[in-house]
């Protein structure tokens, strides 16, 4: 009898610390902050959300193990819309409506985060893009933010360039994908500015595998005196390849979708001299002394590390929205309407993709300055000499 007494104790002293670690688990939880990430971590846009989800993760981690925020952890939910659209609409839809979201990281792409952009503005929840295309902060959607430096920027840039180098026609290529369609938007929308006229315009297929073709056309060309490639897939390092090829002995300047050293790897000797803009992450050794310099090498040591892979710029528009979305909510709590108003207010913060200043009329925070122009030496990315 004493026996099976004993028995009954401690069977239930087991139920009792099963429901203790069960309370614990749900009481944790409940206490935890919910961020929603939709991310390309497969498919034809990985490379850009294979680094986005793991810095993202990186930076969660780093953050729990102090404390988290405000002494309540977050709790990550990474959604892989694999660059799909209809996968990012659905994964919105479910995050907002199911998971009860406080706020929603990415997508990894333009036409991603063009497509929910309404969803999370009905929905009440802020949205920090990590795509480039201008249209998703202009016109401003009050909780709809990006940490990726605008489109706009990177043509006014490429241009820049041009003027002083004397080039004044090119042809533009571009995939047909959001990336690409705003992006020749863009260079369209600036050129005459820069007293640059496009002489000859291509959109390719973004699962093109031979641009030989497309090539050969513009080469007939005379006047083109340099081409503009904008995109985010493969194509990039095959139009180089397609371009040695040919013999053709033309500029070729990138996107800066090209601002992942596997692209360079890719096209190989075909990528010498290729020029692109991109933040200063990737050529943060060449920089100056100061808090800048010393942020990105923090981040670029940490993933490096930690992941046995180099730094790519688009893993950091993750851990710049992380960063910005951890400060908001150190202020504003979280009563989401007082973290959006925190994020407006938000200025000087330094980040991967260059110091941001955002404001109640500009939800990007980022400027002109946020990109350098790069070229690729000896199959490296380098600061381009102007």
């Amino acid at each position: 009898m004493k026996k099976r007494n004993g028995a009954l104790r401690m069977l239930r002293c087991g139920w009792l610390c099963v429901l203790s670690l069960v309370l614990m688990t749900s009481l944790a939880q409940a206490a935890a902050i919910k961020i929603g990430a939709i991310l390309a971590e497969t498919g034809p846009a990985a490379f850009l959300g294979g680094p986005e989800v793991r810095s993202l993760r990186m930076l969660v981690e780093e953050l729990n193990a102090k404390g988290g925020i405000n002494g309540k952890t977050i709790e990550l939910i990474v959604k892989d819309s694999a660059g799909s659209p209809e996968k990012a609409v659905s994964f919105a839809k479910q995050l907002i409506e199911e998971e009860k979201v406080f706020a929603i990281i990415g997508p990894s792409t333009s036409g991603e985060s063009l497509s929910i952009k309404k969803i999370a503005e009905d929905g009440k929840t802020i949205l920090i893009s990590c795509s480039a295309a201008e249209l998703i902060v202009n016109p401003v959607a009050p909780h709809v933010f990006k940490t990726a430096p605008s489109d706009s920027y990177a043509a006014q840039q490429i241009f820049m360039t041009m003027q002083k180098k004397g080039i004044k026609k090119i042809a533009v290529l571009a995939g047909n994908d959001g990336f690409g369609k705003a992006g020749k938007e863009q260079l369209a929308k600036n050129a005459q500015a820069f007293g640059i006229t496009i002489v000859a315009e291509e959109v390719y297929d973004k699962s093109a595998t031979d641009l030989m073709a497309i090539v050969a056309k513009l080469k007939a060309n005379a006047e083109i005196e340099a081409v503009v490639n904008w995109s985010i897939v493969p194509a990039q390092s095959i139009l180089a390849k397609n371009i040695r090829q040919a013999t053709w002995d033309v500029p070729l300047y990138q996107s800066h979708g090209f601002a992942n050293i596997k692209y360079a790897e890719t096209a190989g000797v075909a990528a010498e001299g290729i020029i692109f803009p991109a933040s200063r992450l990737l050529v943060a050794e060449a920089l100056p002394a100061g808090p800048q310099r010393d942020f990105l090498l923090k981040y670029k040591n940490s993933y490096e590390s930690k992941f046995n892979e180099k730094v790519s710029t688009f893993g950091g528009h993750t851990y710049d929205a992380m960063t910005i979305l951890a400060k908001a909510i150190e202020v504003g709590g979280e009563d989401r309407e007082k973290v959006r108003a925190a994020i407006e207010n938000i200025k000087g913060l330094i980040g991967t993709a260059g110091t941001f200043n955002f404001s109640p009329t500009d939800h990007g925070g980022l400027g002109l300055d946020a990109f350098a122009m790069l070229t690729v030496k000896n199959g490296q990315f380098v600061l381009l000499e102007q």
